[in-house]
């Protein structure tokens, strides 16, 4: 009631006059009014400081209003009564997916898929093919082929996000776990009713506050007031526009639910089983799977060695190489040995010959052959 009061005053003072003329004055600093010709004291430009800080302060207890409780404006809280007891509003069971999500309230909704599938390419057409029918889009998609020596070992995958109208989503996952075997699922569900009834207030006191600084603007008579109400009109639309930023976010996030699809490409699918099996099942599947894994591996071992025979090839020769080069040196140390025993044994044999010769021959000189004896 005083932010209209304040209001109303400034338009009845104002408001009469339908042309004006400014002009600066030059003595004191003081701005004269082109139509009285009367010194402008600083009591309007207080009027209208005043004006403002009621404003800015209905704007506070407008955005505070959802912490609160209670404190929204009697339309918002309208409004937000209306969200509680639309048609379909929420029931006492909480949100779920499908039917149980209900129109009354703002919800995020997050679906993470993995899936297996043994035929990659027709699933990743139908996928998108899906998607486009639906409506949405793909808002970003990792794809790696694969880059295995063998056709035999596959191992191309994607990362998907999905993005596909919170109407269709029940039908999006219907059609994935018709295409894919669907291994691994997690939903989660945002809640953002609070958040969006406040920030669709805070938008509203923003607009109002706008339109009426636009009003003051048109009445203002000196360069202060302009000054003043052109700064805080910056300040508010600023803020308006950020809000309605983040409102349009929340829409895109609401109308839109999002997707995390894992593709993997598998030879054999993962069983979904719906009870426990027995030990005779367990036993005769285990001792299945130990045969497959014993032929698996031999029909990989035969692949690795017929695509890697030039490998082979190359690592035969330098291995037959380097044995060849090891007997040659090996062949020629035992030669040098061997030499140099037959010339010991030489040198050993004449000298025993020297000493049979002495011995025949009765040599008296004993101390000759004993010298040459501690010379050898």
């Amino acid at each position: 009631m005083e932010k209209r009061t304040i209001g109303q005053g400034i338009h009845g003072g104002e408001g009469a006059a339908n042309g004006r003329a400014r002009r600066h004055g030059t003595g004191g600093g003081r701005i004269r009014s082109g139509r009285t010709g009367r010194g402008i004291s600083g009591a309007r430009l207080l009027c209208i400081l005043a004006c403002m800080l009621t404003t800015i302060l209905y704007s506070a207890c407008g955005s505070s209003g959802g912490a609160d409780g209670g404190m929204y404006p009697m339309e918002e809280a309208a409004e937000y009564e209306a969200y509680d007891t639309a048609e379909g509003g929420i029931s006492e069971e909480g949100t779920g997916q499908g039917a149980g999500i209900q129109e009354g309230r703002k919800l995020i909704q997050t679906v993470g898929l993995e899936v297996e599938t043994r035929e990659f390419e027709q699933m990743m057409s139908s996928l998108e093919t899906q998607v486009e029918e639906l409506g949405g889009y793909i808002e970003s998609m990792e794809t790696y082929n694969g880059s295995s020596y063998s056709d035999y070992v596959s191992s191309r995958y994607a990362n998907l996000t999905i993005r596909v109208p919170s109407g269709k989503l029940n039908s999006f996952l219907q059609t994935v776990s018709d295409i894919g075997n669907v291994v691994r699922r997690n939903d989660s569900v945002e809640d953002v009713t609070l958040s969006y009834v406040d920030m669709e207030s805070r938008r509203n006191t923003l607009r109002t506050e706008q339109e009426r600084l636009l009003t003051f603007l048109e009445k203002a008579e000196t360069v202060e007031e302009i000054i003043a109400l052109e700064e805080r009109l910056s300040e508010v639309r600023y803020q308006l526009e950020s809000m309605e930023s983040q409102l349009r976010t929340l829409d895109n996030l609401i109308d839109y639910s999002t997707v995390e699809l894992y593709v993997s490409e598998v030879r054999e699918l993962t069983e979904v089983r719906q009870e426990e099996p027995g030990p005779g099942k367990r036993i005769a599947d285990g001792f299945l799977r130990s045969l497959r894994d014993i032929g698996d591996g031999l029909m990989e071992f035969a692949i690795w060695f017929l695509t890697h025979i030039p490998y082979l090839v190359i690592w035969a020769v330098a291995i037959a190489v380097a044995i060849l080069l090891w007997k040659k040196i090996r062949a020629g140390r035992r030669g040098r040995k061997e030499a140099r025993q037959r010339e010991e044994e030489a040198r050993i044999q004449a000298q025993r010959a020297r000493m049979q010769e002495w011995e025949a021959t009765g040599a008296v000189g004993g101390a000759v052959p004993e010298a040459e004896g501690k010379k050898e």
